[in-house]
């Protein structure tokens, strides 16, 4: 095969490419605090497209700057694009660097856009017999598609030939750019005919097959729609040639000049150093291995025995007899804490060395092990023994494995995930392959590796020794080696360290032993509640279907919009990424002021979230042998220290609705049992009272005051029982508003009412509470000199953006540096009452027990008298975990079933 057939041209939109990366991924900073996370994403995406194509030719294109020859056309193109922001602009130099260094080729062409120049090239390149491969997300490329020229899209993993152009834009390529003549792009304000859109177009190119057929039969075309083309008939062709690539551009350079040079890996490694981008300096060759103390692939070796006979498991034991700490792994068939069986044990004690028991690998071939109980039996004392330490990687979920197999594993010290957690809960992971790779710049072997993928993928008691062993030794031996960094940096802080130690550990088994517990639901009653849903949903479809004048599926985003924009012609409040209209909850609900549909589309998206995600896999989710649901509670996810729950996700069942408080119905006590819920009464505005030391909010509090009807009396300059209902709505708006950073404009959408009238009453507030205003400029100050912010017991929230360039990203940083001392302690003490009820309970009342934990709220079930007695033991209990300058209150309530319980009958207060 020829060399010029051998592999494709690939021509890269470098402007769009790195700017779609800017925009997907998180802000990220080089240690000279350099804005680089476009330059790691595109850098990503080029990497895994070298090693997909190999490309013996290949160019990146970037745009120019200044005007161009579209601008003489029409002067105001492009008039509506916002400048570059500065954190994208300052990185186009760092792709260039590293384009450099990849000896990529580049092309920039002053006054030629790059779709002009990449179309010459694929032209130029179809010409001669190569294939092309244009690297892209913009739709104007499409119109360059045929038999040779192919669209990628490495965002969504999608080539696109003439039948894939064909069935994403309802035309052929060829149509393409009457398509765009007609839809117009509004990112390069290239006028088209206003309330056409996709359908509209691709519909009239079908039936008219091109723009100037249409030009002709526009007389023809019927309604609105058709006075609109007829209006728009003079700028068409204008559009049209705006819209067209242009192939015939004047080159610097030929086809055979893109070829891509030998790589200067040392000044690749230099870069990737210089901008902390680690994984691609692990890539690179060992030479040039980064010697920061981080490690490497090849550094970090296991040597893991497999026990498989009784003397082996003999001098196991005793090395974990003899161990200071132990790190102890389970290995399962199954993700389920509640359903896996445990497969196999790994340890480490010692950096370099680890063990694997195998213990019911099953497939065929598998070499005789240990019996299950004998093995269990040799252990079980060393795991249960409460003054040997033991660590873990999530080690929750193995507390839960060994409990159901009948180990109850005691001396749970530390766990790699937490300390990570506690360190820095902003980092986007905590899980043992991210944190090898980031502390370590190890990586991992990964479940797939030994198990496979997708529908190939097996359990682990099909993998055969040869692999288990080494992956399971390895995920012990690696949790040691990171505990041993973790815990030398949080030693560092004593505020995080005590917070680790008092806090997040305790609260491990106590999160262990809810779970295993769960909660009945009752499965009949949430059949009973889908079908009502059902029905609502179907008297909210008709009601749709004659709002909007004919039946389309509510549903569908697609079909809204162009009922919505086209049909019913509302104004387009906010556009999709893609430059659709949107039709996202709060767009439809500032819509639903204007027009009744959107209102109903919002509830008809309620009922169906409900049915989707309770009332119909709520039931599914009961385990067979308990009867029960079992919830997993995650310690390491939100970045303020809220626990958050999955499978089912607990947090998120609406409270202020009728259909959400149905749901919580179907949360019900065993039979002669009950339920108490306990509930921190305003823990935030609480909170907010105590660190900014305000007199007057402090004051309402202690006088046991309706603090938004004092709020009201302070804002509005009258007497408490004076202040109607308007004004108390009005003064919560206010008091939950400014713990989240809520602005003038958002209060005033929130009320309804003018933006003045909203800064008149902030002003208000402020004026009356000057301690608030104090403490949230004191906050913001100090999160920008510290770059982080802590809760009362000290837990850090980092703000990377506090600084930025970016006034979104500033804004929402000085917000979250408001808000997350409140919500964050609030996570705190939640999280110390259920350590301090959970040890109350064992010693005082082992048949109650603690069954969920929902945001400020804990719930119990037990014995109905025996409840009934100790529900304001236990608020008090909560009320007095911590001091603070005014009195901390919990609600309470009792029932046969969770709605009921919630219902507070009774408080307590500090």
């Amino acid at each position: 095969m020829s060399k010029d057939a051998s592999a494709p041209l690939i021509l890269i939109d470098g402007s769009s490419w790195l700017y779609r990366a800017f925009h997907a991924l998180p802000p990220l900073t080089a240690p000279d605090g350099s804005d680089t996370g476009a330059v790691y994403g595109m850098g990503n995406m080029l990497r895994r497209l070298l090693k997909d194509h190999a490309p013996e030719r290949i160019a990146v294109i970037f745009d120019p700057r200044g005007k161009t020859f579209r601008h003489e056309i029409y002067a105001d193109y492009k008039a509506n694009r916002p400048p570059t922001p500065p954190e994208l602009a300052s990185q186009f130099p760092l792709i260039r660097e590293l384009l450099a260094t990849m000896a990529i080729p580049t092309l920039q062409i002053d006054g030629v856009e790059a779709d002009d120049v990449i179309g010459t090239l694929a032209v130029n390149a179809r010409d001669r017999g190569l294939e092309v491969l244009v690297v892209t997300g913009d739709k104007d490329m499409a119109q360059l598609v045929d038999d040779r020229v192919k669209l990628l899209d490495t965002m969504k993993q999608r080539t696109l030939d003439a039948d894939g152009v064909a069935e994403k834009f309802g035309v052929s390529p060829e149509q393409i750019i009457d398509y765009l003549a007609l839809v117009g792009d509004s990112s390069d304000n290239i006028p088209g005919i206003q309330g056409v859109g996709p359908k509209t177009a691709a519909k009239w190119l079908t039936q008219y097959e091109s723009l100037d057929a249409l030009i002709e039969q526009a007389d023809k075309v019927k309604g609105k729609i058709g006075e609109k083309l007829r209006a728009s008939l003079e700028q068409l062709p204008m559009a049209r040639e705006l819209a067209t690539i242009r192939c015939d551009v004047e080159l610097p350079v030929s086809l055979d000049e893109l070829v891509p040079g030998e790589a200067d890996q040392g000044a690749f490694v230099a870069l990737c150093k210089r901008l902390d981008f680690r994984r691609w300096i692990e890539d690179a060759d060992g030479d040039e291995r980064g010697s920061d103390g981080a490690g490497s692939a090849e550094r970090v070796e296991t040597d893991t025995v497999t026990v498989l006979d009784e003397d082996q498991l003999a001098e196991l034991v005793r090395a974990l007899e003899a161990a200071e700490l132990i790190c102890v792994d389970t290995e399962t068939d199954a993700l389920d804490a509640m359903g896996a069986g445990l497969v196999g044990f790994s340890f480490a004690v010692e950096p370099g060395k680890a063990w694997y028991l195998p213990l019911r690998h099953d497939y065929l071939g598998a070499p005789e092990q240990l019996p299950f109980e004998q093995a269990i039996a040799a252990l079980k004392p060393v795991l249960e023994d409460p003054d040997k330490p033991k660590l873990g990687q999530h080690i929750k979920y193995d507390l839960n494995v060994l409990a159901r197999h009948g180990i109850e594993l005691q001396g749970v010290a530390h766990d790699t995930m937490l300390e990570s957690y506690v360190l820095d809960a902003t980092a986007s992971r905590h899980d043992m392959d991210t944190l090898a790779e980031r502390h370590l710049g190890h990586r991992t072997i990964k479940f797939s590796d030994v198990a496979g993928k997708g529908k190939q993928q097996i359990s682990f008691n099909q993998v055969d020794l040869a692999q288990a062993a080494p992956y399971a030794g390895e995920d012990a031996d690696i949790t040691l080696r990171l505990h041993r960094k973790l815990s030398g940096e949080l030693a560092k802080s004593e505020g995080l360290q005590r917070l680790y130690r008092d806090i997040e550990m305790p609260l491990v088994p106590v999160l262990a032993r809810i779970e295993r517990h769960g909660v009945r639901v009752d499965a009949k009653l949430l059949g009973t509640i889908s079908r009502e849903l059902a029905e609502r949903q179907d008297e909210l479809q008709r009601q749709a279907w004659d709002e909007a004048g004919g039946e389309f599926n509510l549903g569908s985003p697609a079909q809204l919009q162009e009922i919505l924009y086209e049909k019913l012609e509302l104004p387009v409040k906010r556009k999709t990424p893609k430059g659709q209209p949107s039709t996202a909850e709060d767009v439809l609900q500032e819509l639903s002021a204007e027009h009744p549909l959107p209102g109903l589309i919002l509830e008809w998206r309620g009922m169906a979230k409900l049915r989707s995600t309770y009332t119909e896999s709520l039931p599914k989710q009961i385990n067979p042998h308990t009867g029960r649901i079992h919830t997993s509670y995650h310690q390491a996810v939100a970045a303020t220290g809220r626990l958050s729950s999955t499978e089912p996700n607990l947090q998120n069942i609406p409270i202020r609705t009728e259909a959400g408080r149905r749901i919580r119905e179907a949360f019900v006590a065993d039979p002669d049992q009950s339920l108490v819920a306990i509930d921190y009464s305003q823990i935030e505005l609480r909170l907010m009272a105590h660190f900014s030391g305000d007199e007057r909010l402090q004051q309402a509090f202690r006088d046991r005051l309706d603090v938004h009807r004092a709020t009201a009396a302070e804002v509005f300059d009258t007497d408490p029982e004076s202040v109607d209902d308007e004004q108390r709505r009005a003064a919560k708006a206010i008091n939950f508003g400014l713990i989240y950073g809520m602005s003038a404009f958002g209060l005033a959408r929130n009320l309804g009412i003018g933006r003045g009238e909203a800064q008149d009453y902030i002003e208000r507030f402020f004026t009356r509470y000057p301690g608030v205003r104090e403490y949230m400029d004191r906050t913001r100050e100090q999160a920008r000199e510290a770059g982080y912010v802590e809760t009362l017991l000290g837990r850090r929230l980092y703000l990377r953006e506090i600084g930025s360039r970016n006034a979104n990203q500033r804004q929402y940083a000085e917000r979250t540096a408001i808000n997350a001392p409140l919500q964050g302690t609030a996570a705190d003490l939640i999280k110390l009452a259920m350590i301090d009820i959970d040890d109350y309970l064992a010693n005082n009342a082992d048949d109650v027990r603690m069954i969920m934990q929902v945001h400020d709220e804990l719930v119990f079930e037990g014995p109905s008298d025996r409840l009934r007695e100790l529900a304001p033991t236990l608020a008090g209990r909560m009320c007095r975990i911590i001091g603070l300058d005014v009195p901390l209150v919990a609600d309470w309530g009792i029932g046969p079933q969770w709605n009921q319980a919630h219902t507070a009958t009774s408080s307590v207060s500090s």
